[in-house]
């Protein structure tokens, strides 16, 4: 069946004129492989980077296109922007090595250490705050938060898990958790508890069905209680699921919350890597140390054949971690049983520890807890003269 569909969807697109103006996309080669699976069509499209805007809302045109063949019920449609040919960025200068002085028009000559330690009021009893950011929403950021944490969980450390998107909290549900939290003394909240980790949500005290409509100032003041109002326990981490983007949200944990480090979620697209880059860099702004970046939506295997598709491109988070000269964590394939856990509330690192997709999360925690390491040792930053 599936072949006669990618046929179908196949003729939809000719039949559909693209944006520029030049013909069909896939007359001009531009559609990836088209991969279906549980009534899902996943594919992109191939586009030079200066029409990535424009072609946008034709991508969301052949979503609601294809959606409307026999057998398929959603559909996903990428775009995987083409640089031209040279035009790759340059690689940042390299920083100086510790207690080397800079001056000013000098280049220095070795990777950066790590900053110095921060002097936001911290949490009592939590050792370590770490952010799971991503420039934009739709890239597996709080799948990933979950099963970080759990990773974490796993080789022996007291964990808890902050969902800090106050618009779309997804904690509850990645947990299958409900209710409303209890307080203790009448003010500080308990969190819920699940798979061994303690989790805070505004969806524990909103239904999931009502719209949070509040403005910048509401939502610091929840994010604060939601933060420093809990009683978290001693904990050796708390995973802080951050809400996508740059905004005022993220901005105000970044700046008034000791965080230990952010990890960047990104899959493979240029278009992704975009946003991921001005995520990466308000944490840079903020004196925030970036532990590294994680491509998610990898690859992925077909478990019929074995063949291997890489729908959205592949290997681009780990080229940016290397330009940017931040650490690449890992990378996590597109796989049904991760997104099957997720939707049923039961995370595969908890739900299926010994498999191959909890080692996978398992190692980028692991990886993530020695860049922590690295920064609890580091020396301090480089001076600035002037001469």
């Amino acid at each position: 069946m599936s072949e006669a569909q990618k046929s179908r969807i196949l003729t939809i697109l000719k039949a559909m004129d693209a944006p520029d103006g030049k013909g069909d996309v896939v007359s001009r080669d531009m559609v990836s492989d088209i991969f279906i699976a549980d009534g899902k069509a996943f594919f992109s499209l191939s586009v030079p980077t200066t029409e990535a805007e424009r072609f946008e809302p034709f991508c969301r045109s052949i979503e609601s296109a294809v959606a409307g063949v026999e057998g398929i019920t959603s559909a996903l449609v990428a775009l995987t922007a083409e640089r031209p040919a040279g035009s790759a960025p340059e690689r940042p200068a390299p920083s100086a090595r510790p207690g080397q002085a800079i001056r000013p028009g000098e280049a220095p000559s070795s990777p950066a250490p790590q900053r110095q330690p921060s002097q936001k009021p911290g949490i009592p009893g939590i050792t370590r705050i770490v952010a799971v950011a991503s420039g934009k929403g739709g890239v597996g950021k709080s799948t990933t938060a979950v099963n970080l944490a759990l990773g974490f969980a796993a080789v022996g450390m007291k964990v808890g898990i902050l969902d800090a998107d106050i618009y779309g909290p997804s904690i509850p549900r990645l947990l299958n958790l409900k209710g409303k939290p209890r307080t203790s003394g009448g003010r500080a909240m308990i969190p819920l508890e699940a798979y061994g980790l303690k989790a805070m949500s505004m969806g524990f005290l909103v239904n999931e069905e009502v719209p949070m409509i509040w403005r910048g100032p509401m939502v610091m003041s929840a994010l604060t209680q939601m933060l420093r109002e809990v009683e978290w326990g001693e904990l050796d981490i708390l995973v802080v699921d951050m809400p996508p983007g740059t905004g005022d949200a993220q901005l105000t944990m970044a700046q008034n919350v000791p965080l230990a480090g952010a990890v960047i979620v990104s899959t493979p697209q240029d278009l992704a890597l975009i946003d991921a880059r001005k995520g990466l860099a308000m944490f840079q702004k903020v004196d925030v140390p970036v532990l590294g970046i994680v491509e998610n939506m990898s690859y992925f295997i077909a478990p019929d054949t074995g063949h291997r598709y890489d729908i959205f491109g592949h290997g681009g988070a780990r080229d940016e971690a290397e330009r940017l000269g931040v650490p690449f964590l890992g990378e996590v394939p597109i796989e049904m049983a991760i997104r099957e856990s997720s939707d049923s509330g039961h995370p595969v690192v908890a739900g299926e520890p010994d498999g191959p997709h909890a080692a996978i999360y398992k190692d980028i925690a692991a990886r993530t807890l020695a860049r922590l390491e690295l920064g609890a040792h580091a020396a301090p930053a480089p001076e600035i003269v002037f001469e």
